[in-house]
């Protein structure tokens, strides 16, 4: 390795001349007096010019001969042999030099170099983000969608400005602390919309003073930011997830450091609702407030069977039925095909499913891999699944030209693919029509677990037919349930014991005192 070496210039000028003195100045002799700089030879360039790593401004010898052994360090990663190698360092340094840039981490270039990556690397976080988004296309577009929310909305405004080989556990940490900073502001701001709006109603509208008044309010109302959503606690550990699986790739590909700082995150912890049933006592209480006791809520057998009595002769009644009674998902009910359904072994195949993308309807596979499951029918359902596909082969003759062909069993009166969107704007109709308590569509399937599981279904064959991947998420999601059944099962044990409470005068010992 070329040797390089420190030296003490000034910018003093000779007065009688004007020329800078250089290592000539009288005033050298004071140690203080200039500033020391470095010298490094590099390795030619391609073209076999020269070239120097230059570096001053250094208060003292010891500073300057510190930045030469990092120099001369980085210039000795490469072997003697790798003259490769070896041009990569100088160009690297020279790149440090021109651009008055520090020098890089030591250990770092040393690593970058043994695994072949660019020396130089300047990637951010955010140019990575949309490089690692670019190779998901192969998933479902919904899961890509919500990747690309996660980082559009915040992992790109919060971290896209760092290199990502210097993201740190602690820049995550105030991502989530700015994201709960802004949901206390989100709230307080739809707070005050939400009371300017309440002053508004009760503003009569007759009378000129009223007018003005109203005027006013509305002005202020327009000048207010809109109604948001929070990003709630149950969503950010989504966005770690989006964020982790993105620097695993990294890391992978040797882009970054073998660490994975969103592993190391720990959020504040969420609450995931439990279902619950709609016991009189529950419905009593939301006709008299309105309010529902769960975001999840099921309905009983009894209203269940309303429900379905309610809709006997609805065109999609065996679609609605396959939700209460089997359990499918909005986009199983929506999407299977006739060569799904074996009516020999009275059995439908789920093995497609029609999910909503924006507003556009997509066709993909179920959500996760145990969703690919076969589910058992009972008879009626597999006979009304018959009937409903002689009343489709009488509406396409009927329709004729104009019928859509999609192989779907259940679709619009002209053969077109369901939309899920309108699907589930009909379900609360019909559930508003039928006077029920409201549930969700997807609680209908909450529904058929509730029923599988008070019919003394096991566990395990419940969670199979709702195609949930472990019995663990079945018994979470329907802890409550669980719990009601328990205390039934106990009621009933109770019951089948018999006692004779109130009946123990009729064996009492006479009392030989009594007069």
């Amino acid at each position: 390795m070329k040797k390089g070496s420190t030296s003490r210039r000034c910018s003093c000028r000779n007065p009688a001349t004007g020329t800078a003195y250089g290592k000539s100045c009288p005033k050298l002799t004071n140690r203080r007096h200039g500033a020391w700089s470095v010298f490094q030879e590099l390795e030619p360039r391609q073209d076999g010019t020269r070239r120097r790593f230059r570096r001053s401004g250094f208060a003292t010898s010891t500073e300057a001969n510190e930045e030469l052994g990092k120099v001369r360090a980085l210039l000795s990663i490469p072997e003697e042999d790798d003259a490769a190698g070896r041009l990569a360092i100088s160009d690297l340094l020279e790149e440090c030099s021109t651009k008055k840039e520090p020098l890089p981490d030591y250990d770092e270039t040393r690593r970058r170099f043994k695994v072949g990556e660019p020396l130089n690397s300047k990637t951010t976080v955010g140019e990575w983000l949309d490089e690692w988004l670019a190779g998901r296309k192969r998933l479902r577009r919904t899961g890509v969608a919500r990747y690309e929310v996660d980082i559009r909305v915040h992992l790109r405004p919060h971290l896209g400005h760092i290199r990502l080989d210097k993201l740190r556990v602690h820049h995550i940490n105030a991502m989530f602390d700015a994201i709960n900073e802004q949901n206390i502001e989100i709230e307080e701001q739809n707070a005050q919309r939400r009371a300017a709006i309440a002053e508004l109603k009760e503003i009569p509208w007759k009378g000129a003073e009223n007018r003005a008044c109203r005027k006013q309010l509305k002005a202020a109302i327009d000048q207010m930011p809109p109604f948001r959503r929070i990003t709630g606690l149950n969503t950010q550990p989504h966005i770690k997830a989006t964020l982790r699986a993105a620097l695993n790739v990294a890391i992978a590909q040797q882009r970054m450091p073998n660490f994975n700082p969103a592993e190391h995150v720990e959020l504040l912890p969420g609450t995931k609702p439990k279902a619950l049933v709609w016991t009189d006592e529950r419905v009593a209480r939301w006709q008299e407030t309105g309010e529902k006791p769960s975001p999840v809520m099921v309905w009983t057998p009894e209203q269940t069977g309303c429900f379905l009595d309610h809709i006997e002769h609805h065109r999609l009644k065996v679609m609605w039925r396959l939700i209460a009674l089997r359990g499918l998902r909005r986009g199983e009910g929506c999407g299977p095909r006739w060569v799904d359904h074996d009516y020999a072994s009275s059995s439908l195949a789920v093995a497609t499913q029609l999910v909503q993308d924006g507003w556009e309807v997509i066709e993909g596979a179920p959500k996760t891999n145990s969703g690919i499951r076969v589910i058992a029918l009972d008879a009626e359902t597999n006979e009304e699944l018959k009937a409903h596909r002689e009343q489709q082969e009488r509406d396409r003759l009927e329709w004729g030209d104009a019928w859509v062909e999609t192989g779907r069993i259940f679709t619009e009166e002209d053969g077109s693919l369901l939309h899920p969107g309108k699907v589930s704007d009909l379900f609360e109709r019909l559930v508003a029509e039928a006077g029920l308590p409201p549930i969700r569509l997807h609680d209908l399937r909450h529904g058929a677990a509730t029923l599988m599981l008070a019919a003394g279904v096991d566990v395990k064959v419940v969670s199979e037919t709702l195609g949930h991947s472990d019995t663990r998420i079945t018994r979470d999601i329907y802890q409550a349930v669980l719990d009601d059944l328990a205390r039934a099962a106990a009621e009933a044990v109770v019951q089948l014991v018999p006692r004779t409470r109130g009946q123990r005068h009729l064996h009492a010992v006479p009392d030989q005192t009594a007069g």
